[in-house]
C-alpha cells in the first residue's frame, strides 16, 4: 500500500533542532520522527512511501534498519514550501492520489496499531484518525494551545459515524469527539474528489479565500476535508485513545521523548 507524507515545512518552533535538517528528521527517542512513522506504516502493510519535501529536502533519507528498512521511499518536490501550506503541498503529489493511499503529517509519531486500523478502514472514502483523549495531550502543554487543535465533530455511531466538520477553531471543545491527529486513509475516489476540489479552487487563484483559510495557498488539509464533506464524500472517524504525539515545539519534543518508545 502507498502512503503520502507531507514534509515540506521547516518547523521553526523547534528552534535550533531544524537549523540544518527538516522537521521530519529531528530525532525523538533516538530515532527520527520520519523513521518512527515509517516503522508504524510498515506494520500496516505500507511498502511505497511518497514524501513531499521542501526545506532541506536533501537531508531526508530512508532508515537503514528497523521494520521500515525495506520500504520504498520516493520524493515529490514542493518548491514553494516557504509560502504555502499542507493542502497545497499535498497536491504537488496529485498524480500519486489516483489509487488508495494513507496520508500523514510529518510531525507526528503514532502507534503502529493506529496505522493498521486506519489502513483497514476501507469501507468509507476517507477515514480520519481521531483521538478521544485529546485533552490529556494538552495538560501542561504550554507552547501549543488548545486553539491549534484540529478538533473533529462526529455525528452518528458505529459504522454510520461521520466526521461532519474538522479544523482549528472550527469545532468547539464541547462539540468535539476528539482531535484529528493528521493520519488518514483516502480511497482512489476520494483522492480524485480532492484533486477536483483543488482544481476548481485554483480557478479563483491561490490568493483567494478557501474554506477557513485566508488564501488557498495557506489552506490546511482540514479545509479540503470540509470541502469533501460538503460534496457528500463520507469522512469516517477511526477513534483512538491516545498513543500518539504531535511534535511542533521543543516542549513537545521533550514530552514525546518520554513516551514514544512505549507504544512505538
Amino acid at each position: 500500500m502507498k502512503a503520502i507524507i507531507v514534509a515540506a515545512g521547516r518547523g521553526k518552533r523547534l528552534g535550533p533542532e531544524t537549523e540544518a535538517i527538516p522537521k521530519c528528521m529531528v530525532k525523538v527517542g533516538g530515532r527520527s520522527i520520519l523513521h518512527w512513522q515509517l516503522d508504524a506504516l510498515a506494520a500496516a502493510g505500507v511498502d511505497d512511501v511518497v514524501v513531499v519535501r521542501g526545506y532541506r529536502g536533501d537531508c531526508i533519507a530512508a532508515p537503514a534498519d528497523g521494520p521500515a528498512a525495506g520500504v520504498r521511499l520516493r520524493f515529490v518536490e514542493n518548491p514553494e514550501w516557504a509560502s504555502n501550506n499542507i493542502l497545497a503541498s499535498l497536491l504537488y503529489a496529485a498524480t500519486e492520489m489516483a489509487s488508495d493511499f494513507l496520508f500523514s503529517y510529518s510531525d507526528i509519531v503514532f502507534s503502529p496499531e493506529h496505522a493498521r486500523r486506519v489502513a483497514a478502514a476501507a469501507a468509507s472514502p476517507v477515514a480520519l484518525v481521531v483521538d478521544r483523549l485529546w485533552r490529556d495531550a494538552y495538560e501542561g502543554r504550554l507552547l501549543h494551545p488548545v486553539s491549534e487543535a484540529e478538533l473533529a465533530r462526529v455525528e452518528g455511531t458505529g459504522e454510520t459515524a461521520r466526521v461532519t466538520r474538522v479544523g482549528k477553531r472550527l469545532v468547539t471543545a464541547e462539540d468535539a469527539a476528539g482531535e484529528f491527529i493528521g493520519l488518514a486513509r483516502f480511497s482512489a475516489t476520494a483522492g480524485t474528489a480532492l484533486r477536483d476540489v483543488w482544481h476548481e479552487a485554483t480557478a479563483a487563484g491561490l490568493d483567494a479565500p478557501f474554506g477557513a483559510a485566508a488564501t488557498l495557498r495557506q489552506a490546511y488539509l482540514s479545509d479540503g476535508l470540509n470541502a469533501l464533506a460538503a460534496r457528500g464524500v463520507a469522512l469516517a472517524p477511526v477513534l483512538i485513545d491516545g498513543r500518539w504525539r504531535e511534535i511542533d515545539t521543543e516542549e513537545d519534543l521533550a514530552r514525546a521523548e518520554r513516551v514514544v518508545g512505549i507504544w512505538s
